[in-house]
């Protein structure tokens, strides 16, 4: 087996916030450090409460 580091479970990422989709806000936290695929990672919106995925 080849000893390289999983990217899936990779959870660096800068510290800029994502811009809620629904009320355009970046008052944002990341909940999970990935979402469905490696590219995408889920975020909750302080403002308007919702969940949302942000490619990455």
């Amino acid at each position: 087996m080849r000893n390289r580091p999983d990217p899936s479970t990779d959870v660096e990422a800068d510290d800029e916030p994502a811009t809620c989709p629904y009320c355009e806000s970046s008052n944002t936290e990341r909940e999970h450090p990935k979402g469905p695929s490696l590219c995408r990672s889920m975020h909750f919106c302080h403002d308007c409460g919702e969940v949302f995925e942000a490619f990455g």
